[in-house]
């Protein structure tokens, strides 16, 4: 098949008006595998259908960008990135949307690899022409890849700003449009995810920005459609800043978390979960939370009632939560902290390891592995294991292999005996021969069947 169309595109090549043999390289490449197409991506030879494109013929454009994206799909980004360099600057000034979306989609390609993105480093003049053919463009994935690109280093930063294009997004984002705003504000977090993006935002006071429109939103009508964007922008800039510098110069959005952890509406309760996820992801992050005192205990209350209560989405992004709050690693476990964690455990329900067995003997694989995960992450905390020990049928249930039936959760189940056995305290609380028993499941591996004895019996048929 792929001998085929290679056959197919040596004919568009050679004819001048090859409109039946572009349907049917179209038509054969259907059904062509892409691992086969890989292999012959030496030689595909794309110029002529991106000479093509220039001729104003719909049909013929139409075609050749469905062609090229399933070929481009089969080369390599550096491949891409270092012969049809010139091609791909043709098509960012094309005046057909789908050849600009598919030349874009490519420039993507080539920004998301560490190799191939070099190429365009190194070409100041191939960048500035990028930036600069995008800036024309309003479409969302333009606006996607300039802060891509924004995001690689400090001087692609820096051409992107000269060409005014970031400074037009910042402008979007606190102007009027709510919708423009809430898609904004995923690009500006992607950004602030390096260290020279989120200093670029605190110099030009953006962050503050952010911070005002999130005290504004109580008299906004309109503040659902772009609040929770916002709540999570400061969500992930406290964790990979400093949780609490972060909480004591915008003290409003802890307050947001709070109040939308109260709502009747499940998307803000969803943002208001995942968010204290993140900050409680790290030590310093936990601390910060302890410190709100009884309103965490509150809140902590509430995520056991949605992990229980909530839509079968909104009940795995709570354990997930759960398992980000309450996992220490071993060399951070002070007395303080494991008396912390302890607490916030029966913070969660009157009876949260009973509440995790329950949602997790549920049949919904992805809700069975995210309660074994609050289990895996609280596994080598003492206070957790002698919980798990005195709590009966549960160090059986650990180790009764047919309660998991699919992959994810005999992974899950195995991470969780992992986390128990490696545990310097578990000899001591579980005893010597359950503590036996782990490391003969954990050699064993994740996906072990024991054999069924048969005996012979003289005389059956």
């Amino acid at each position: 098949m792929a001998a085929q169309a290679l056959a197919l595109l040596r004919e568009v090549a050679r004819l001048e008006a090859p409109l039946e043999e572009l349907r049917a390289l179209h038509s054969v490449l259907q059904s062509v595998p892409l691992s086969e197409l890989r292999e012959q991506a030496a030689e595909l030879r794309l110029g002529p259908l991106f000479c093509l494109l220039n001729e104003n013929h719909r049909e013929k454009t139409t075609l050749c960008v469905s062609i090229l994206e399933r070929l481009l799909q089969a080369m390599e980004p550096i491949h891409v990135a270092r012969n049809l360099r010139v091609d791909l600057q043709r098509g960012l000034t094309h005046p057909d949307d789908s050849v600009k979306i598919l030349t874009l989609s490519q420039v993507g390609r080539i920004v998301e690899n560490s190799d191939a993105v070099t190429e365009i480093l190194n070409n100041a003049e191939l960048l500035k022409q990028v930036v600069y053919c995008i800036g024309g463009e309003n479409l969302s994935v333009a606006k996607a890849l300039i802060i891509e690109i924004s995001s690689v280093s400090p001087e692609c930063l820096n051409y992107c700003t000269t060409s005014g294009l970031v400074t037009q997004l910042l402008r979007e984002l606190t102007g009027e449009d709510v919708l423009v705003r809430a898609t904004c504000i995923e690009m500006v977090t992607s950004l602030a995810y390096t260290h020279h993006g989120r200093q670029y935002l605190a110099q030009e006071g953006v962050i503050d920005q952010i911070s005002n429109i999130i005290v504004g939103a109580d008299s906004d009508p309109f503040s659902s459609f772009y609040l929770p964007g916002f709540v999570k922008f400061f969500g992930n800039l406290a964790v990979m800043d400093s949780p609490q510098q972060t909480c004591e110069r915008y003290p409003v959005f802890v307050e947001k978390v709070f109040e939308m952890m109260e709502s009747q509406d499940p998307t803000m309760i969803g943002v208001a979960v995942d968010t204290v996820g993140i900050l409680g992801s790290n030590v310093e992050g936990k601390q910060v939370l302890q410190k709100t005192g009884t309103r965490f205990e509150r809140l902590l209350k509430r995520i056991g009632y949605q992990a229980k209560n909530a839509s079968t989405e909104l009940k795995i992004r709570c354990l997930d939560a759960v398992s980000s709050l309450l996992y220490l690693p071993p060399e951070q476990q002070t007395d303080d902290l494991l008396r912390m964690t302890e607490s916030w455990f029966s913070s969660l329900s009157q009876d949260p390891l009973e509440l995790f067995r329950g949602i997790s003997s549920q049949p919904f694989p992805e809700l069975h592995c995210a309660a074994l995960k609050v289990f895996t992450a609280i596994a080598n905390q003492p206070w957790a294991q002698k919980l798990m020990f005195n709590s009966p049928g549960f160090v059986e249930y650990v180790m009764d292999r047919s309660v998991e039936r699919d992959k994810a959760s005999k992974d899950a189940k195995y991470e969780l005996v992992k986390a128990l056995a490696n545990s310097k305290t578990i000899a001591e609380i579980f005893g010597n021969p359950n503590y036996l028993r782990l490391r003969t499941y954990l050699s064993e591996g994740p996906y072990y069947v024991k054999p069924v004895s048969t005996t012979a019996v003289e005389g059956a048929e």
